[in-house]
């Protein structure tokens, strides 16, 4: 067995902070939080005395094997893919280090990189990922270049192409991804921030019947919808059709129906604000005055659908703006009005219910998986200490020490 003493510990499910605990790890599971010290002369015993004990975080949103915005790095083309595939593993086991014992990719990383996880080959969070985007032929997803040419790069058949149009065709690249191994499959039904010129956050991907086709497949087959979408149109759409979650939805407050159907549905809202600091100071004009023009509407839409219940979840969509940034993004949900215990949550129990994992990950009580973080400082004083590598003393995942400072 192994006991963590801790100082302070905050669960994830949004209760107040308990002081002085011992957590009890056996078999990769919690098996007991009792108070004051409890250990006997054979148990190894992690002493965070003085220290505080979160639950592993989790990031629901992020794109691992992204490695910068221009083109020629998305597609492929920057770089040997072996020394692509090398750098998203320093990312992984980078990520795994700064706490974050859970990811949920959103379309670029292979479910090969989960396998070498989960064999030991590398370190890493618990991988989730979406393999590719799907969206119609001009939406986010496809491939096209400023001139107008298809990148003619061949698909790697771990990522296969996401690019589809009409109800059969979404059907059919809904099930390709799910044999290549996607745990959620991501869509776009609208532009965004940083998607070409005269394709943007309003503007509509998808129709309703597309969407309702993509979300019946996708449950069908035992997974959840990750959305982005943005606003206008092609947010209610999403909203209609039955997604598990909206990304982005930065214009959710334009629309009085929006929140309230998210609300109605459970339908959880990952923001990412981080992102958007990233591209308000972009090279490309248009993707800095998106930017800008959003972040009212985006700081609004979170005020509101907090107040009304809804679920706001964590996540960074990094990628482009670098790795591991993924606390980060606790720190922008706090500069937006959530206390840093909200934004915690946001990274722990809330995430994982995102997940559909919450039964195993999130929180940290009896019968849960072993994945926890101690923490030199306070986060609900200052939750900027989760950015500090230094203060991310040790990392557990599964009971078992993955990093230790």
């Amino acid at each position: 067995m192994t006991i963590v003493r801790a100082g302070t510990l905050i669960d994830g499910t949004g209760a107040a902070p308990v002081r002085d605990v011992s957590i009890t790890l056996q078999n990769g599971r919690i098996e007991s939080i009792t108070p004051g010290a409890a250990a006997s002369a054979r148990d190894e015993v992690i002493d965070a005395s003085g220290m505080t004990v979160i639950p592993g975080l989790i990031d629901c949103h992020d794109h691992m094997a992204l490695h910068g915005y221009d083109l020629a790095g998305r597609w492929g083309l920057a770089e040997r893919s072996s020394t692509r595939a090398l750098r998203t593993a320093r990312v992984i086991e980078q990520t795994l280090a700064m706490g974050y014992t859970a990811i949920r990719d959103a379309g670029g990383l292979d479910a090969g990189f989960r396998a070498a996880v989960e064999e030991g080959l590398i370190k890493g969070p618990r991988l989730y990922t979406a393999v590719a985007i799907i969206s119609p032929i001009g939406g986010i997803g496809d491939r096209v270049s400023p001139s107008g040419h298809e990148c003619i790069i061949p698909h790697d058949p771990a990522l296969p192409a996401g690019v589809c149009n009409g109800v059969d065709e979404v059907r059919r690249v809904v099930r390709t991804m799910v044999r290549a191994g996607a745990d959620v499959i991501k869509c776009a039904t609208t532009g965004g921030a940083s998607s070409r010129a005269g394709h943007g956050p309003r503007d509509q991907a998808f129709d309703a019947d597309e969407m309702k086709a993509l979300c019946d497949e996708a449950h069908a087959l035992g997974r959840k919808v990750m959305c982005h979408a943005l606003g206008g149109a092609g947010l209610r759409i999403a909203l209609e059709a039955g997604v598990d979650s909206i990304e982005h939805g930065c214009y959710l407050d334009e629309d009085p129906d929006f929140i309230p159907m998210m609300a109605e549905k459970n339908v959880f809202f990952v923001p990412t604000l981080l992102v958007y600091e990233y591209h308000s100071e972009s090279d490309r004009p248009w993707v800095k005055e998106r930017s800008r023009d959003l972040r009212e509407h985006h700081l609004e839409s979170i005020r509101r659908a907090t107040a009304k219940g809804v679920k706001v979840v964590a996540g960074t969509d990094a990628g482009g703006h670098g790795h591991p940034a993924n606390a980060g993004e606790l720190r922008c949900l706090v500069d937006a009005g959530l206390t840093p215990m909200q934004a915690i949550q946001a990274a722990t129990g809330l995430a994982a219910e995102c997940l559909g994992a919450e039964h195993e990950l999130g929180t940290l009580v009896k019968g849960k998986r072993a994945d926890l973080v101690v923490v030199d400082g306070d986060p609900l004083r200052d939750i900027k200490v989760l950015l500090d590598p230094a203060r991310i003393k040790t990392v557990i995942k599964d009971g078992k020490v993955e990093v230790r400072r």
